[in-house]
């Protein structure tokens, strides 16, 4: 009981000071935030990183979404008569949920191991500490235009998945399982307020933010070997994984 009382303990308190180190880590690029703006040349490249190499499995997965969706909510619907409602069901599903949480899932293990694995190699390699010595910061010119670079681009794939999930739902809605195109656009203009779209970009902008900090984070961190880069990478998508659906939860919860 005691050796088992003593590993809770220190399994606590490890996590607190992970925490605690991400806390200040993340204090500090917000402080380099500004004037990494001054180099718009590094945010630029870097959300077309993030961003634009991740438009092909967004826009597959976010398609594949739509139409799995549709024929879930038809089924569903057609039980108790109310197909015609499987515009609002899939608009409401895609914005409020599954165009956030999917959007960073796949961010995480596309992006965000690019990320880790990509500053973990230049720790690795002694680039991080060959710019210190020559008196470059390696957050300030590495680091910080990387993790601004997932957060700009977050809130944009989420929208694309939302688009392409809503056009695969209405090629099966509409063209295969016979529902009014109408009806399906109209139902969804009615349906779908303004709040529930910002429910959905608020959470892309609050995932942006963790999934991009907990990968430049364990990148950063990482031990500068190829066991430790391999590590850091997994636990970014690992911890990702988690804290976006607790902050969905969370947001959820507080939204309500």
């Amino acid at each position: 009981m005691t050796a088992w009382v003593r590993d809770m303990w220190f399994g606590l308190r490890g996590t607190l000071e992970n925490i605690g180190s991400i806390s200040l880590f993340f204090v500090r690029l917000l402080a380099d935030s500004p004037a990494a703006f001054l180099r718009p040349g590094l945010i630029v490249r870097q959300v077309y990183n993030t961003g634009a190499l991740s438009l092909a499995i967004i826009m597959v997965s976010g398609l594949f979404v739509g139409m799995i969706l549709a024929l879930q909510g038809h089924g569903t619907l057609s039980r108790i008569g109310s197909e015609e409602a499987l515009g609002t069901v899939v608009a409401l599903a895609m914005f409020k949920e599954l165009g956030p949480v999917v959007t960073a899932l796949l961010f995480a293990g596309r992006a965000g191991t690019a990320l880790a694995s990509e500053i973990g190699l230049m720790r690795a390699t002694d680039q991080l500490s060959g710019m210190e010595m020559m008196a470059v910061d390696p957050v300030r010119r590495v680091v910080v235009p990387r993790f601004l670079g997932g957060v700009i681009a977050m809130p944009f794939l989420a929208a694309i998945f939302n688009v392409t999930g809503i056009f695969g739902a209405h090629l099966i809605g509409v063209e295969l399982m016979g529902v009014d195109s109408g009806t399906f656009w109209s139902q969804m203009k009615d349906a779908v307020e303004v709040s529930d779209v910002n429910e959905g970009i608020i959470k892309s902008i609050a995932f942006g933010f963790s999934t991009s900090l907990l990968a430049v984070y364990e990148g950063y961190r990482a031990i500068p070997t190829a066991e430790g880069v391999s590590r850091g990478t997994t636990r970014s998508v690992i911890i990702s994984s988690i804290v976006v659906f607790g902050l969905d939860y969370m947001l959820t919860a507080v939204m309500l």
